[in-house]
């Protein structure tokens, strides 16, 4: 699990509407209590939804497909997190805090994408975690990700 140093985002999408296309952007402004500015889905629980590129990895190359990990449909790509069995811990993004909240279990639409798929996310968190926004911010691309003690 990355405790420091290591940890970076390396993608943010934006969706302006449900089911709509995510948007790739380079920056975003966390809102506290309510989740990513200019995104659909914002408020409850599920203000922001996270997934780690490399269990995104370890999962489409258990179906053996190459599929980009905007297909999760997830608002922040990090590198170096492991999400497994952190509902209510604090992550840190650059100056901004999330409590995760819970697993983002993988749906159809993750069968639709590739055969197999939606059972290759499903052990340990591999589909992302969701969480509330405690302290929003700017985030860029390359900001560090830190889970707080």
């Amino acid at each position: 699990m990355a405790e420091s140093g290591g940890a970076r985002l390396e993608a943010i999408w934006l969706k302006s509407e449900k089911l709509s296309p995510m948007r790739p952007v380079s920056e975003a402004t966390l809102v506290a209590g309510q989740g990513l500015e200019a995104n659909a889905d914002r408020g409850g629980y599920r203000q922001v939804t996270l997934l780690d590129a490399g269990a995104w990895e370890v999962a489409t190359r258990e179906v053996g497909v190459e599929l980009s990990p905007d297909a999760r449909r997830a608002n922040l790509l990090v590198r170096g997190v492991d999400f497994r069995d952190t509902a209510d811990r604090v992550l840190r993004i650059a100056g901004c805090r999330i409590r995760i909240r819970g697993e983002t279990l993988p749906c159809e639409r993750m069968e639709a994408a590739a055969a197999g798929l939606k059972a290759a996310l499903a052990p340990d968190w591999r589909g992302g975690a969701y969480g509330m926004v405690l302290e929003g911010g700017p985030l860029a691309l390359g900001d560090a990700v830190a889970w707080e003690f």
